[in-house]
C-alpha cells in the first residue's frame, strides 16, 4: 500500500478506535457501576424536565424558586425523619445554635403579651455597656415599632443578632419612665453556655446539667469538672434529661474523660459508611469518679452516645426514663445559594452494638412524631412494665449485663414520672400558661423588692410569706380561669414550687432555678441515694449455679 492510501485510511482507523472505546468504555461503567449513572440521569432529567415544562406551560405564573424551595423538605421527607432542607435564611440561626457564641446585643428575654421583656442582662456585654436593665421592654427597633403578633424568637433573633460591630437602635419601655427610651446598642460576641448548672449539691456529691453538645461543651466541662473537684467532689451526677443532642465529637470528648484506655465509645456504619469506631484515649482525668447518669424520653442523639457509651461500658449507672431513639447520622451539605442539606449518611450503634435509633416508616414522619405521645399513652412514662422490650434484640455490657436495642437506652432504674398534685385545674393554669405569666407579672411589679436577696434560699424564704398562690388564683379568675378551691389546695405544692421556681429565674440565672427544683426531684434524690450507697459501678450479674448432671 502506498502512503497516499495509508493517509488516506488513518483518520477512518483513528474514528473506528474512538467510537469502540466509548462503546467499551460506557459497557464497563454500566457493568461495574449497576447501571447507577443512568438512573440518575434519567432520575435528574425527569425532574429537570418537569420544572421546565411547569415552567413553560403552566396555567398560571410560578415563581419556580419557590417550587424547588417547597419541593426539597419533600423530597428529603421520603428518607427518613431527620434528613432535612434548611433554607438560607434560616441556615445562620440553626448553625447558631450549637456554636460557641453569636454576634448579638447580649440579653437573654421572654416574649410575653407580645412584647419582649429583658429578664437578665449579660455581664460585660454591649446592652449592660449603655444602660440595659432586667425588667425593660423593648417595644422599637431601628425607630420601628416592634410588638404583637410578629413578635417570635425567630423574628426576635434576626432583629437583634447581627455582624460583630454593626449597631442596633433599641427603644425600650421602662416602668417610671414617661418616655420610650432610645440605646443604640454595638453588637459583640456573645458566649453560649451549653452546661446550665454546677453545683456541690451536699458536701459530698456535684451535679452537672448539660443543655446540648455543643462547640464549647467539652470545654466548659473541664472547667465545671476542676471546680468540682476543688471542692473535693467525691461522685458526680450529669443530667442530660431533655437534653436533644448536638455535636458526636462534643460527645465524645466528654465521654473520654471517664473512660479507661481502649474503650469503644461508640461506632458508625451506613451503606456508603465503612464502620468508623471511637474508642477513649486514656487522658481523661476522672476515670474513677462515681457517675450517675439522668435520662428521660427527651434525651437524643448525643445524649444517648454517651449514656449509651457509659451503660455498655459498665462506667456508671443510668437512671430516669427511656431516651428518646435518634441514632441517625446527619451530613451538613451546603449549597452556593447559602441553604443546605443534612443528609443521614449512616446509624449510631453503642459498644455492644445496640442500634439507637427507633424503628420509623419512610415517608410518615406522623407516626414517628407522636412516639413520645405514644408513650404517654400506654403508660410507659409511670410503669416500667409497660415498657416492651424486644427479647430478639438482646445484647451485652462489658460485664455481661442484658441490655436491649430496638430504639433509644434504657436506664439502669426506671423513675416514673411524677403526678402527685395533678389536677385538672393545674393543667389548665399550665396550659395556658398563666402560672408562667403571673410570675412574670409579679417578678416586674416588685423587681426592685425582689432584688435585695442575693441567693435563691433567702429569696424563697421571702416568697413563702407573700400567700403568692392565692393571688394567682385572683389573677387567673381575671384571666378567665374559674376558681377551685378543693383542686386548687390539692395541687398546692405543683402550684408553688412553678410559682417559686419562675420567680427565682426571672431574679436570678438558669442555674438557680435548677439547684431549686433538684430539691424536690425524686430521679436527683434516687440518684444521689446511689451514690451513698457505692452503687456507682455496675456489678457483674450472678451466675445462674447449673445442677449436677445424674
Amino acid at each position: 500500500m502506498d502512503k497516499k492510501n495509508k493517509s488516506y485510511f488513518i483518520p477512518i482507523i483513528a474514528a473506528v478506535c474512538i467510537v469502540l472505546g466509548i462503546l467499551i468504555g460506557t459497557f464497563y461503567a454500566n457493568h461495574f457501576s449497576g447501571n447507577r449513572l443512568g438512573i440518575i440521569n434519567v432520575s435528574s432529567n425527569k425532574l429537570n424536565a418537569l420544572l421546565r415544562i411547569v415552567e413553560d406551560q403552566y396555567v398560571d405564573e410560578v415563581k419556580m424558586d419557590d417550587l424547588v424551595e417547597d419541593a426539597m423538605p419533600q423530597i428529603l421527607g421520603e428518607l427518613d425523619p431527620h434528613s432535612a432542607y434548611i433554607p438560607a435564611k434560616d441556615l445562620e440561626i440553626v448553625n447558631d445554635e450549637l456554636s460557641a457564641s453569636f454576634s448579638g446585643i447580649g440579653v437573654q428575654f421572654t416574649i410575653n403579651n407580645d412584647t419582649i421583656h429583658i429578664n437578665n442582662v449579660i455581664h460585660g456585654g454591649p446592652s449592660e455597656k449603655v444602660g440595659l436593665m432586667a425588667g425593660d421592654r423593648i417595644v422599637a427597633v431601628n425607630d420601628t415599632a416592634f410588638v404583637g403578633k410578629e413578635v417570635t424568637n425567630t423574628s426576635v433573633q434576626k432583629k437583634l443578632k447581627g455582624p460583630k460591630g454593626s449597631s442596633v437602635k433599641i427603644g425600650i419601655y421602662r416602668q417610671g419612665e414617661k418616655d420610650m427610651l432610645n440605646f443604640t446598642v454595638v453588637r459583640g460576641d456573645i458566649p453560649q453556655k451549653s452546661i446550665n448548672a454546677c453545683y456541690m449539691i451536699d458536701d459530698k456529691y456535684g451535679y452537672i446539667k448539660v443543655d446540648k453538645f455543643a462547640e464549647n461543651t467539652y470545654g466548659e466541662l473541664l472547667f465545671a469538672l476542676a471546680k468540682l473537684n476543688k471542692k473535693d467532689c467525691q461522685g458526680l451526677i450529669i443530667d442530660l434529661r431533655e437534653n436533644v443532642g448536638g455535636f458526636m465529637a462534643a460527645a465524645i470528648q466528654m465521654i473520654n474523660e471517664f473512660l479507661p484506655k481502649d474503650r469503644l465509645i461508640v461506632y458508625t456504619q451506613g451503606r456508603k459508611s465503612p464502620r468508623k469506631n471511637y474508642f477513649s484515649n486514656g487522658t481523661g482525668s476522672n476515670q474513677s469518679m462515681p457517675i450517675v447518669v439522668l435520662i428521660d424520653e427527651g434525651s437524643a442523639s448525643a445524649s444517648e452516645i454517651f449514656s449509651g457509651a457509659i451503660q455498655d461500658n459498665d462506667r456508671g449507672i443510668i437512671v430516669g426514663r427511656r431516651s428518646f431513639g435518634k441514632g441517625l447520622v446527619q451530613q451538613p451539605i451546603e449549597f452556593s445559594d447559602g441553604s443546605a442539606v443534612r443528609l443521614t449518611i449512616a446509624r449510631y450503634y453503642t459498644p455492644s452494638g445496640r442500634c439507637i435509633q427507633k424503628p420509623y416508616n419512610k415517608g410518615n414522619d406522623e407516626a414517628y412524631e407522636m412516639d413520645i405521645m405514644t408513650r404517654f399513652e400506654h403508660g410507659e412514662f409511670f410503669s416500667q412494665d409497660s415498657i416492651k422490650q424486644d427479647e430478639s434484640k438482646v445484647y451485652y455490657t462489658s460485664l455481661g449485663r442484658p441490655v436491649y436495642g430496638g430504639g433509644g437506652i434504657m436506664p439502669d432504674y426506671f423513675i416514673p414520672a411524677d403526678t402527685t398534685g395533678m389536677t385538672s385545674y393545674f393543667q389548665m393554669a399550665r396550659n395556658r400558661r398563666l402560672i408562667v405569666q403571673y410570675s412574670f407579672d409579679y417578678t416586674d411589679k416588685n423587681r426592685e423588692k425582689l432584688s435585695k436577696y442575693n441567693d435563691w434560699p433567702s429569696l424563697l424564704k421571702y416568697l413563702k410569706t407573700q400567700n403568692l398562690l392565692e393571688k394567682f388564683a385572683q389573677y387567673a379568675e381575671k384571666k378567665g380561669l374559674k376558681r377551685r378551691n378543693i383542686l386548687m389546695n390539692k395541687s398546692k405544692e405543683l402550684f408553688d414550687l412553678n410559682i417559686y421556681g419562675n420567680i427565682i429565674y426571672n431574679m436570678m440565672d438558669m442555674e438557680a432555678y435548677i439547684e431549686y427544683l433538684n430539691q424536690s426531684d425524686t430521679t436527683v434524690k434516687k440518684a444521689l441515694d446511689i451514690l451513698e450507697k457505692n452503687e456507682a459501678f455496675p456489678k457483674a450479674p450472678e451466675q445462674k449455679n447449673k445442677k449436677d448432671a445424674a
